[in-house]
């Protein structure tokens, strides 16, 4: 395919940011580093971390268009000492807000696969703060309607009555986004979106440990902005905010500090040209595991280990049985005893 024009280099995000001119990106989208040792940041405090952040928002809010919007995808920095969580985007957001930066949509993305805890509930959700620079804002819903749950449905009442109601075109998403078509009703409003995480067996898969899935950015991609407008990822990883882009007729900047990730990039972004990149389409249902492979199904083993915790369970009732039998049995030779 045809690509527009793209700049995805190794520099710092600040230092790139400084050369571009006022207003000049109509989408932000991007996951910062959380501030939790993975290779490509260095931990620090929490306060630290957000004071280093703000010269880069401050850019972010310069180059970003008046009708431009900004998607802030971040999860929870984990206190290494004491395992408190913080969710980093209840202290992003008074930095954007100062800013002047206005918040559309709170919108968490589910995913049903991660790191498992042993102290607390291990974490499935990560949140997208989606803020536009005005009042008025790009917003294409014709780009991300889908199929209405009931399209016969008839105004009951009023002017319109016994008229369709919806749009031929589809429903809003809402702010609950699945990640198929059938089960794309209720998007905006809900605030979920489910879109698998990159994982060992998604087909979009690298070396890095916390890689954006295509999908997720391409709904930002087509919603908030129009054809040649430049998208832009400060933290970019392995391009895949470059690749939604892209792939939708956008131009798209990226940076990113680690050398190995732009290589990576590069290379996902040429077999895009060449219709040679694997990527995992917006709308394909997510697999349910059906409990007949043998993955999915019970094991055996813990089938035997669960009969022999039934049959001691089983004992005990009729130990406790026996008991109960014999009370009441002396309890009705008493009765009988008595004058």
């Amino acid at each position: 395919m045809n690509l527009q024009p793209y700049r995805y280099v190794r520099v710092d995000a600040l230092d790139f940011l400084k050369t571009l001119p006022d207003g000049s990106v109509q989408l932000i989208i991007t996951s910062p580093p959380y501030n939790i040792g993975k290779a490509y940041e260095k931990t620090t405090s929490l306060e630290q971390y957000l004071r280093q952040m703000e010269p880069i928002l401050r850019e972010l809010y310069r180059v970003l268009a008046p009708e431009g919007s900004l998607c802030w995808e971040t999860g929870n920095y984990i206190d290494a000492a004491t395992s408190e969580v913080f969710p980093l985007d209840i202290y992003y957001y008074p930095l954007f807000r100062e800013l002047g930066l206005q918040l559309r949509n709170r919108i968490i993305w589910h995913f049903g696969h991660g790191l498992q805890c042993e102290k607390r509930f291990s974490g499935r959700y990560e949140t997208i703060l989606w803020f536009t620079k005005s009042d008025r804002y790009v917003f294409n819903l014709d780009a991300v309607r889908i199929p209405a749950k009931y399209p016969g449905k008839r105004a009951y009442k009023g002017k319109n009555k016994g008229q369709l109601s919806g749009n031929p075109k589809g429903k809003n998403p809402e702010d609950l986004w699945e990640a198929t078509v059938e089960r794309l009703y209720d998007d905006w409003d809900c605030g979920i979106w489910d879109v698998p995480n990159v994982k060992s067996k998604h087909p979009e898969k690298t070396v890095h440990p916390c890689q954006f899935p295509v999908e997720l950015v391409e709904r930002c991609v087509l919603a908030l902005t129009n054809e040649g407008d430049v998208v832009y990822d400060p933290f970019a990883g392995v391009g895949s905010t470059l690749i939604a882009a892209l792939k939708n007729g956008r131009q798209a900047y990226g940076t990113e500090l680690m050398e190995d990730y732009v290589a990576i990039g590069l290379e996902r972004i040429g077999k895009l040209a060449r219709d040679d990149l694997k990527t995992r389409p917006i709308y394909q249902r997510i697999y349910q595991p059906t409990g007949k492979d043998k993955i999915s199904s019970y094991p055996a083993e813990w089938l035997e280990n669960r009969l022999a915790e039934l049959d001691r369970m089983l004992l005990d009732l009729q130990s406790e049985r026996a008991e109960v039998e014999r009370d009441l049995a002396e309890r009705d030779g008493e009765t009988r005893k008595a004058p």
